[in-house]
């Protein structure tokens, strides 16, 4: 008898947002098997509520949105709704959890909670969202029925701050890999005015935690080309750097780009790819990166460093990156071969997959 399994916590698939979203996407359709069946909690503000099915998994929806604050309410209301009927809830973040001890209570299924990164050490939240989220993190820990962190160096705060083992279970990657003609990835890159092997490469939200303005100072007199894809309109800390680095002729500081052509021949034809992250467990884009087998030139944090095995470089300042850039590079084979080894969403979905059965 298959396993029956309800995910809550994203906006729903089909996936358009967020690292969350693309996992749901990749562990459903041709990566599961036949022996679990899954129903993805989906918002129907920010989803398509007519669509009933996806990739084989039934969707249910829930009328708020999953955005911010109110992701608080969507996540408690649709582990409310996922209490009957199902042998295990994965809930992907905390936002909800604090209402996790009561509604426990009311269900026997199996809940497994994946904790994401330090959600709490985002610059972009208040003083009272950090503590709701460190008080949600502590009540996912200590009630769910099984922890999953997505990075070794979570795995081991979960160990140290709440004296309990999780499960190790990283993203995938290997969805951004495709077949495009050099003919269409030339022109991709005379599009945007880039010479392949000849700029540096970096996509990311624009903010703080994700040390924006640290690689830009280390571009900005480096004579070295960097192309920056990100939401440079969304607040007051990118609109800034906007305006202060987007007339420096070797920063192209490009708007958010959805086209997976596009986004292939720029990560494909870089000479290395730069990585500012510094809050959350394993980020997808990191993941995504390694598959391309360039260099990797990454903030210095644990998180970082175990997503990379070690192998990359990294910088704690504008004035380490600029002299990492500014030299000779190694092979970035290895990211290549430990992507493959470790960050396919096959390998992801039996993982999971495993906690059901």
């Amino acid at each position: 008898m298959k396993k029956r399994v309800a995910i809550i916590g994203t906006q729903g698939v089909p996936a358009h947002y967020g690292g969350f979203e693309t996992l749901v996407e990749n562990i459903i359709g041709k990566n599961q098997s036949d022996n679990v069946h899954y129903t993805v909690f989906c918002s129907s503000t920010l989803m398509d509520p007519s669509l009933p099915r996806y990739k084989g998994a039934d969707l249910r929806y829930v009328p708020l949105n999953a955005h911010g604050a109110r992701s608080v309410p969507y996540d408690i209301i649709s582990l409310a709704k996922a209490l009957r009927g199902y042998d295990d809830i994965l809930i992907l973040g905390v936002s909800g959890c604090v209402a996790l001890p009561l509604l426990k209570r009311f269900t026997k299924a199996r809940i497994i909670v994946n904790i994401d990164g330090h959600e709490y050490r985002r610059h972009k939240w208040g003083s009272f969202a950090r503590h709701f989220l460190r008080l949600s993190e502590a009540m996912a820990v200590r009630h769910a029925d099984v922890v999953v962190t997505d990075n070794k160096g979570i795995k081991d705060y979960v160990q140290d701050k709440y004296g309990r083992e999780a499960e190790l279970i990283a993203y995938g990657g290997d969805q951004v890999t495709r077949t495009l003609s050099e003919e269409n990835q030339a022109q991709v890159l005379e599009y945007f005015g880039l010479t392949a092997g000849e700029y540096y490469f970096s996509l990311c939200r624009i903010e703080p935690e994700n040390n924006c303005h640290m690689v830009l100072e280390a571009f900005k007199d480096s004579g070295l080309k960097l192309a920056y894809v990100g939401n440079w309109g969304h607040s007051e800390y990118s609109k800034a750097l906007y305006q202060k680095y987007h007339d420096e002729p070797n920063l192209s500081l490009l708007d958010p780009i959805y086209d997976l052509d596009q986004l292939y021949s720029l990560r494909n034809n870089t000479r290395a790819y730069i990585h500012g992250h510094s809050a959350g467990g394993t980020n997808p884009s990191l993941v995504e990166a390694m598959f391309f087998g360039k260099p990797i030139l990454a903030f210095d944090v644990i998180y970082n460093r175990e997503t990379t095995f070690g192998k990359g470089l990294y910088f704690k300042s504008s004035d380490e990156l600029k002299k990492l850039a500014s030299c000779a590079l190694r092979s970035g084979e290895d990211m290549a071969r430990l992507a493959r080894e470790n960050y396919s969403w096959a390998g992801i979905a039996r993982q999971y997959e495993s906690l059901f059965i």
